[in-house]
């Protein structure tokens, strides 16, 4: 595909991630019309030669696939249906995809009230943070039609890890599976968490302990590789506030009350991480529930990296 038959992308959302997803998206050609609550978040885009609009209805109008990547499923609906939002200004059988973390209701709901309009709407939420989003190798769960999808795989491949590109199902799959990969890693970190100091107040060492656990069945890739951030760095994370990790978790449980089943073990870990949040603030790391643990245990759990 050459850069004269790129569409142009409409972006709104110019934070953390949104602001590396444009970068990538820019740098590979793509032209771009963006908006965000904040004007001065798009400078080095329109320096760079996109186009600013002051609404989203602006940005759906001058736009051939519009890209939401928002903090809320609120703040979704409010994108896409409120007064000069994206429904106001998209075209008929325009393209919209979502890749907020967010539950399927917003667009499920839109997609059954505009149905005459014939509009292509996607979820892909990502996983990678806002290093991912810079380097341009997140991970997306695309839910959507498969031809949709598959026209749309160059604009993901512009934001994203080709490798991990998926198309995980129809309409509402990419939240389903995002929400359920963020509510296993976040159980990981406590149960991970619990253990580590649960074994050296025991008076194991934590050395010891932990090369026990990657010998054994309960091996996991947050033991072997996440935790370290932690074990070597002391490092708990805050790139991702715990306010939005908590957000993720309730949007987790949510979704298992729509569906009818249980969440136990995802509500216990949701306390951990709202007594995290009320411990160290909003703004703490996502990995701090594990300095609870540390201070129950009244030291800090760490590895010498050489070692």
């Amino acid at each position: 595909m050459s850069n004269t038959s790129l569409p142009t992308i409409g972006f709104i959302g110019l934070g953390s991630m949104g602001s590396g997803m444009t970068r990538n998206l820019q740098a590979s050609g793509f032209p771009l019309v963006v908006t965000d609550v904040r004007r001065e978040a798009a400078d080095e885009l329109v320096a760079g030669g996109a186009r600013w609009a002051d609404s989203a209805a602006e940005v759906a109008a001058a736009s051939e696939v519009v890209i939401t990547m928002l903090p809320t499923p609120r703040h979704v609906a409010e994108v896409a249906t409120g007064p000069n939002g994206i429904l106001a200004g998209i075209p008929d059988g325009g393209t919209w995809v979502d890749m907020s973390t967010s539950v399927p209701d917003v667009t499920v709901r839109i997609r059954e009230e505009h149905a005459e309009r014939g509009l292509k709407i996607l979820d892909a939420p990502v996983s990678g943070m806002s290093v991912g989003a810079a380097n341009g190798m997140l991970q997306i769960f695309v839910g959507g039609e498969a031809e949709d999808v598959a026209r749309l795989r160059p604009v993901f491949e512009a934001m994203g890890d080709p490798e991990r590109i998926l198309h995980v199902g129809g309409v509402g799959a990419g939240y389903a599976v995002k929400l359920m990969i963020n509510q296993l890693w976040f159980s990981h970190l406590v149960a991970t968490a619990e253990v580590l100091s649960i074994g050296s107040a025991a008076g194991v060492d934590l050395g010891v302990l932990r090369d026990s656990l990657i010998a054994s069945p309960a091996n996991s890739n947050f033991v072997e590789h996440d935790v370290l951030s932690i074990l070597h760095h002391g490092d708990y994370d805050e790139g991702f506030a715990i306010a939005l990790a908590c957000k993720d978790l309730g949007l987790s449980i949510d979704l298992a009350r729509s569906v009818g089943m249980p969440a136990e073990v995802s509500s216990l870990v949701e306390q951990v991480f709202r007594r995290a949040r009320a411990s160290y603030g909003d703004r703490a790391g996502e990995m701090t529930p594990f300095k609870l643990y540390e201070d129950l245990l009244g030291r800090p759990l760490r590895l010498d990296p050489a070692a």
